[in-house]
Order: structure tokens, then sequence, then C-alpha cells
């Protein structure tokens, strides 16, 4: 009996607060989830799973410095020679690799991340697929943001980390925020942190909601690659994981209403890289007519300066009508005839 008293004051507990604004978000996200699936059902799984992976891929390696396009990643996808750097090429296809064999990894089995690793990070570092041997910092603009924990805790900390993740109560939505930040935070491989803390944390979504397998969230945050990293740092300073939390379940739905929108029946469009903003903001649109330029903004996750051009198209092309006045008018789809 003591020991297990012991055993349970010694748990390991993340620090992080949940605010009111995170409660809204889940519950909106989950809202939003309920009217993807049956979307989903309308356009076909298989199409989406094609267009989150190129996105997502293409994402999530962008935020690293990769410079391969949509274009090119999806002629990597189908197969076929692109003409990019070795280096490019070999880490396009080791995530494609990785992407494809997602349902195959279990999200609580440390022996799956190091495999996991092992492929993304092949042909790429001297160690794929393990833990790093070594202490490393992380250098931003202004010089080191961050100093990581030794690399004989990384072991400890790492497990601790997965049973606290397998056990915790908390909302999926929540905990696998929480494991992103912290997974980053441990740091526990040589490279490839920043692209296996955001797999994992969709692999994590992925048991709570199946349809998250078709939700580019990584090309989300890679849209918003400031803020995540500015998110990252804020959590590091206030040493709890609050503020990554609420950027991440934006993050989310943001994600969510612009999948919704790669099928638009109004332009009978699927996956058109440029009108895929678009696609997003008639999306928003629909959701909410009198939706204001600062909200199409947020909800997309671009300048209001670029909504406002690409609304001003869409109006001379007659796609879309605008009545009343910008702060209590409305928002009209034309629909094709």
């Amino acid at each position: 009996m003591l020991d297990s008293m012991l055993c349970f004051v010694n748990m390991y507990n993340p620090p992080f607060k949940v605010t009111s604004e995170t409660i809204n978000l889940i519950s909106e996200i989950s809202a939003q989830l309920e009217r993807f699936a049956i979307h989903l059902e309308q356009v076909g799984e298989i199409r989406l799973r094609k267009i989150n992976k190129m996105k997502t891929v293409r994402g999530s390696l962008a935020i690293e410095g990769n410079t391969l396009s949509e274009e090119q990643v999806t002629a990597l996808i189908d197969g076929k020679m692109v003409i990019a750097s070795l280096r490019e090429v070999q880490e396009v296809r080791n995530a494609l690799l990785v992407y494809d064999k997602f349902s195959d990894f279990h999200p609580y089995s440390i022996n799956d991340l190091l495999r996991a690793h092992g492929m993304m990070m092949g042909g790429l570092i001297d160690r794929p697929g393990a833990f790093r041997n070594g202490n490393v910092c992380v250098a931003g603009k202004e010089g080191i943001t961050h100093i990581a924990p030794p690399a004989n805790r990384v072991s400890s900390l790492i497990s601790d980390l997965f049973d606290w993740t397998e056990h915790s109560k908390d909302h999926m939505l929540i905990k696998s925020s929480v494991f992103h930040y912290e997974f980053e935070f441990i740091h526990p491989f040589e490279d490839g942190n920043g692209r296996m803390g955001r797999f994992w944390q969709s692999l994590l979504l992925s048991l709570w909601n199946p349809v998250f397998t078709c939700l580019p969230v990584e090309n989300m945050i890679w849209e918003n690659q400031g803020r995540y990293y500015e998110a990252i740092e804020k959590s590091t300073a206030e040493s709890n994981s609050g503020f990554f939390i609420d950027f991440m379940l934006q993050i989310i739905l943001q994600s969510v209403y612009g999948a919704a929108s790669y099928y638009d029946p109004v332009s009978d469009l699927v996956n058109d890289p440029i009108n895929d903003p678009v696609n997003r903001i008639l999306s928003v649109i629909r959701e909410k007519p009198g939706a204001t330029y600062g909200e199409i903004a947020q909800k997309i996750g671009k300048s209001e300066a670029t909504v406002k051009r690409i609304l001003s198209r869409l109006k001379k092309e007659n796609r879309l009508i605008r009545h009343g006045a910008a702060r209590n008018g409305r928002w009209e789809i034309v629909s094709k005839t």
C-alpha cells in the first residue's frame, strides 16, 4: 500500500493551465469535426488522404527549411523524379514513408517512436532511431532560447511523458498538445525533433478521432510558423504549456475549416494549391455569412490584406456578392447553374 502511495505521489505531471479559451476551442473543434466527418463521406476519404499526405509532408518539412513545392512533393508521391537537392528529396521520401505507415505506429510505444524516427531520419543523420548521446541547445534569432535536459535524462523523461500521456484523464486535444510541447522541450534526438513531435501529436489525435488522418495540421502550423515558435518560447518562459495548448487548438480548428474546403462545389476544384485559400475563405463564409475580414483572416491563418484581395477577385468573378455595409453586412456565395 505504501509503495502504491509513493508511486502516485511521484507520478510525473507536466505543468499546464486550462483556460476558458481552451474549453471553448475544444467545444468548437468537436462540433466542426462532426461536420467534417459528414463532408468526408461526401468527398471521399481516399482523395482527402492523398491531399493530406502531400500538404502534411510539405508543411512539416518546410518548417525545417525544406524548399520543395507542393507540386514537387506530389510528383514524389506519384513516383516521379524532381530536380532538387538530394537531401531535400531524401527528407520528403523519408517523411512519405513514415506517413504511409501512420496506422502501424502505436502512440504509446517508445519503441515505435524510435522506429518512426529511424525511418524519418534514415540517411540524414549518423544515429537515426536512437536518442541523442550529447547535450543540445536550441538557438533563435536572439541567441540560445532553450537548453535541453542532459542526454542521460532523455530516456527516463520520455518514458515519464509517454506514461502520463497514456494514463492522463485530460481531453486528448489537451494532452496531445502537452505531449507535443514537452517532447520539444526534452529534445530527445540529435535531429528531427520538430517533425517527430508534430507527427506524434497527429498520431495521438487520430487515436481519439480517425478523421485526423485526413487533416493536414502540420501544414497549418507551417503557415503560422512564427506563432508556433513564439508559443513554444512563451510556454517555456512561463514554465507551463498552456499558451502552446491554446495555440495548437487554434491551429487544429483552422485545419478542420481548411480541409473541409478542399472540395468546393462552387468551382468543382479539388486541392488546387493556388485556389486553396479561396476554398478556405468560402468555407468560413458558409459557416458565417456575416464574417468580417479579420474573422476570416484568423480562421484561415492569412493576413487581412490577403483576404481582402481574394474576396475582391471573387466578387469580380461573380462568385461572391456582398450585401450591406462592411460592419453589419453579409456575403452570398453564387451557386453554379
